[in-house]
């Protein structure tokens, strides 16, 4: 099971694997949003606008949130 860490403060998410190696990491995250079936990882381009660069799993994601 991965779990995904997200920082609100710092704005900062990594997803980590149960040896706790970093498989994915991103900077300038406003929001992680719970969809249906998976977790959305969205950053802010230069104009403000949210874009999706990430999905993962619910079934198999433990999500952290840390202020």
């Amino acid at each position: 099971m991965q779990t995904l860490i997200f920082n609100t403060t710092k704005r900062e998410v990594k997803v980590v694997n149960p040896q706790e190696e970093i498989i994915f990491s991103e900077k300038n995250v406003p929001t992680v949003k719970v969809m249906d079936q998976h977790y959305e990882v969205y950053v802010e381009d230069f104009n403000g606008k949210k874009i999706p660069v990430f999905r993962a799993p619910i079934a198999n994601t433990n999500m952290i949130i840390e202020k």
